[in-house]
C-alpha cells in the first residue's frame, strides 16, 4: 500500500456557480465573483462570494432536503457531480473513503437550534429533524448516506489547511489499507451567523472587512498505478510549521522547503506556487520565479474550502498551460501564524 496517491478528479461549486468549468473559466479570466451584501443580507463585510444559483431542492430534489442544511446541500452536490463523472462502482462501495472538511459545520444550524431550545414554548419545542445538522459531520454522514459510500467516513477541521490536511489523512488511509479510493474535500456555508462570528473573532481589525464566501470542492484520489481514468496530479508530500503571525512568511518558506525536500524534488522543478499575500512570497530557486497563482482575491475567504480552491486553480492552469511533469506547491496560512504546504507533481490530464 505504498503506492503514490493520485488526483484523479474534482469537482467545485464556488461563487462562479457549480461545476467545474465556471470555476475554471472564472480564474482563467481572473473575472471577480465577489459582490456587496444585498437588502435582507445583513452581513457586515463589505464584499462577499455567495453561491446566488444554487439551492439545495432545485439541484436535488424536494424529496430528503427539507430540513437540510445550506452547508450539507452544498457537500451533497458537489459528491454528486464528481460521482455522476466517475461513478463508485458499487461492489467496491466499502473501499471508498469519504473525507469532508469544515470549520464547524453549519454555525447557522448550531446557533438557531440553540436559540430555539431557550425561546421556545416549554417543554422546549424545538424540530428534532434539524438536530442532526448541528453536529460537525452531518454534511460528511449525510453525503456517504445520499450516495451509498459505505467506507470510512471522517471529517476534518484544520482552518484554512483543511483540504490539504484532509488529503494527508487520505493519504493514511491509504496506506493503513483502509480504502482504495478516497472522495476528500470540505465545504462551508456563507450566513449571518459565520460572518458575525468571523467579525467579532478577528485579532487583527483590519481583517473583519476581509470578503466572506461559501462553496465546496472535492477531488477523487486513487493509487497512481491502477487509476482508472488520467492523473491530473500525484501527491509528494505535505508539510505542517507553526509560528507566531510574524514567523508566517519564513515559516511558510520552511514548510515549503521541507516539502521538497521529502519528495526529492529540485527546486528548478516548481512551475508554480498557489499562495496568498499573508504567507509573503516565496522563492524557491534563484534562477527563476515560479508561476504566482491566488483565488481568494477573486472570490473571497472560503474557511476551510480556502485550500481546496487554490488547489483546484492549480489544476486549472496546469491544464491550460500545459505543465505536465512540473511541480506546484499549495501553500496556505491562517491567522494564528500556521502554515501548511502541498507538493504536487502535474500529471496529463488527456
Amino acid at each position: 500500500m505504498t503506492s503514490t496517491l493520485a488526483i484523479t478528479g474534482w469537482s467545485v461549486i464556488s461563487p462562479y456557480g457549480p461545476g467545474g468549468e465556471a470555476f475554471a473559466r472564472g480564474v482563467t479570466e481572473r473575472r471577480s465573483a465577489l459582490r456587496p451584501p444585498r437588502d435582507g443580507e445583513p452581513l457586515p463585510q463589505p464584499l462577499i462570494g455567495a453561491i446566488d444559483d444554487f439551492e439545495t431542492r432545485t439541484h436535488l430534489g424536494r424529496k430528503g432536503t427539507r430540513s437540510m442544511d445550506r452547508a450539507t446541500g452544498l457537500a451533497v452536490a458537489t459528491v454528486g457531480m464528481m460521482l455522476g463523472a466517475h461513478p463508485v462502482d458499487p461492489q467496491t462501495a466499502a473501499g471508498t473513503a469519504l473525507v469532508l472538511g469544515t470549520t464547524t459545520g453549519s454555525a447557522r444550524s448550531m446557533m438557531e437550534f440553540t436559540r430555539d431550545s431557550l425561546t421556545q414554548d416549554k417543554p422546549y419545542h424545538v424540530d428534532p429533524s434539524r438536530f442532526p445538522n448541528t453536529v460537525m459531520n452531518c454534511a460528511a454522514g449525510q453525503c456517504a448516506i445520499w450516495h451509498g459510500i459505505t467506507g470510512p467516513n471522517a471529517t476534518i477541521s484544520s482552518g484554512r489547511a483543511t483540504v490539504l490536511a484532509a488529503l494527508n489523512y487520505a493519504r493514511r488511509l491509504r496506506r493503513g489499507g483502509h480504502a482504495t479510493t478516497v472522495l476528500c474535500g470540505a465545504v462551508e456555508e456563507l450566513s449571518e451567523h459565520r460572518a458575525w462570528l468571523e467579525w467579532h473573532g478577528a485579532a487583527d481589525p483590519a481583517r473583519r472587512s476581509r470578503p466572506l464566501a461559501e462553496g465546496c470542492a472535492i477531488f477523487l484520489l486513487e493509487p497512481a498505478e491502477t487509476a482508472r481514468g488520467p492523473v491530473l496530479a500525484e501527491i509528494l508530500a505535505v508539510a505542517f510549521r507553526r509560528g507566531t503571525p510574524a514567523d508566517a512568511p519564513e515559516s511558510a518558506r520552511s514548510a515549503v522547503r521541507a516539502c521538497l525536500s521529502r519528495a526529492g524534488v529540485d527546486p528548478s522543478q516548481v512551475w508554480a506556487i498557489a499562495q496568498e499575500s499573508d504567507t509573503g512570497t516565496i522563492d524557491v530557486d534563484s534562477t527563476q520565479t515560479p508561476r504566482h497563482i491566488a483565488v481568494t482575491g477573486l472570490i473571497g475567504d472560503m474557511g476551510a474550502v480556502s485550500a481546496g480552491m487554490q488547489l483546484a486553480a492549480t489544476l486549472t492552469h496546469a491544464r491550460a498551460e500545459d505543465a505536465i511533469g512540473r511541480v506546484a506547491i499549495v501553500v496556505t496560512g491562517d491567522d494564528d501564524g500556521s502554515v501548511t504546504a502541498l507538493a504536487l507533481r502535474i500529471g496529463d490530464p488527456r
